[in-house]
């Protein structure tokens, strides 16, 4: 058996003992408050943002051992493309700075507003609606991996950390997740799958929002509608009062002339994290209208991200000629399953490289990973996102894989009709 075989099966082996870990990291945190003497390891293996950096370091340890040597395996490391990683710690960073949080609280207290005199809602449930369907829907146009930060640290004000309901809470971050995957597909440039795929594909704005927009959109709404007639008396109450502290127009504005020109390069690292630095530059000069930067938070999922892309970069000698041999029915349904167990954007990215595809093909392969994109916290790039920012108010402090995973079947029923049946 030759070298590369070898670290091939053994890549795909500790990817597989990753997807494991990620569905059993609940268990350390437990063994971690029982512990006396190795709290610290448990802890680390419990943050599931540290599974698949954690892993990453094992094979390259083990490419390390079988060469007799670290090049290849710097190499490997550096022929990786760590470009979305970086993205969605700069982006989450600035997403949740005070005023882009401010901003969103008050665009959606507006909305909520609306709805409360057109239906005559509570302004909790309207605030709960707006949020897990207008926020999506926003990703569109300000990337899903803001969009997540906004509508999570929204959730954690507003349900979160004012209520005990695991029931609430693995329920309203399943339709985040699945609803933030859709929700990109109105544009080109939003969600990471139709991002790996719109250029080889030559897919412009317009046929994304043609081809899957629509019917995203439509899945997006139907999925917070029916979680929130689900749960809606088990919803904390939200005063209808606006208490933030008013910001002034030109910190607003500076803030999110920063997030916009991050978007705009977002392919372009140099750029945005150039960028990135002068905005934490520019928050240290100002700091009496900042609250602390999640740093460690969004350090911690480019983490989880970077270890993806390394376990990940070398599962295609399996993925490719399984979807290669695959019906176009059979491509939507395995992508949705395969998506559980892998970046959803890896996995439409390995399709675009297959030659001779047909239109049917294309459309099975990103329509099946957006609709499975919030199974699991690997499914979707800005899902450790959503984790790394709600999961301390989950029992124990961490989410479990396996109630994630069924709580997210019913939105992503929801969303497999939109693309199969509309």
């Amino acid at each position: 058996m030759t070298n590369l075989n070898t670290i091939h099966i053994i890549a795909t082996t500790l990817f597989g003992i990753a997807v494991l870990h990620t569905f059993f990291a609940f268990y350390f945190e437990g063994l971690a408050d029982r512990s006396q003497n190795h709290t610290g390891l448990f802890h680390l293996l419990g943050e599931v943002e540290a599974v698949f950096g954690f892993w990453a370091l094992v094979l390259v340890i083990f490419m390390a051992f079988i060469h007799g040597s670290t090049r290849p395996a710097i190499s490997y490391l550096e022929s990786r493309n760590y470009t979305e990683p970086l993205f969605v710690f700069a982006i989450m960073v600035i997403a949740a700075s005070k005023p882009i949080l401010y901003t969103s609280k008050t665009i959606v207290l507006a909305l909520s507003k609306l709805l409360e005199k057109l239906f005559k809602l509570p302004t909790a449930i309207a605030n709960y609606f707006v949020t897990l369907s207008g926020l999506p829907i926003l990703g569109s146009f300000i990337t899903e991996p803001a969009a997540m930060t906004l509508a999570a640290f929204l959730l954690r004000d507003t349900i979160f950390s004012k209520t005990s309901s695991t029931k609430l809470m693995y329920l309203t971050i399943a339709v985040l997740f699945v609803n933030i995957s859709i929700g990109g597909a109105l544009t080109s440039f939003a969600a990471p799958p139709i991002l790996m795929v719109s250029a080889a594909w030559d897919w412009d704005t317009a046929y994304v929002f043609q081809t899957f927009g629509i019917k995203a959109t439509i899945a997006v709404l139907v999925n917070a509608l029916l979680v929130t007639i689900v749960i809606h008396k088990e919803l904390p109450k939200v005063s209808s009062a606006h208490h933030q502290d008013q910001m002034p127009l030109w910190v607003v504005l500076t803030h999110l002339i920063f997030l916009l020109a991050v978007i705009v390069f977002a392919h372009h690292p140099v750029m945005f994290m150039g960028i990135f630095l002068f905005f934490l530059g520019y928050t240290h000069a100002y700091s009496s209208y900042q609250s602390p930067l999640i740093l460690k938070e969004a350090l911690m999922v480019a983490f989880f991200l970077a270890g993806l892309v390394v376990l990940g970069g070398l599962q295609q000698w399996w993925l490719q000629p399984l979807l290669n041999d695959m019906s176009n029915t059979a491509v939507f349904y395995g992508a949705i399953a395969l998506t559980a167990i892998t970046d959803n954007a890896a996995l439409t990215y390995l399709g675009s490289l297959v030659e001779g595809t047909t239109e049917e093909f294309r459309y099975a392969l990103v329509a099946g990973a957006l609709a499975g994109g919030g199974l699991t916290v690997i499914a979707n790039a800005p899902n450790p996102a959503g984790l790394a920012i709600l999961k301390d108010y989950f029992p124990q402090k961490a989410i479990s894989a396996l109630k994630l995973l069924l709580a997210a079947l019913p939105p992503t029923a929801i969303a497999i009709v939109a693309f199969k049946v509309l």
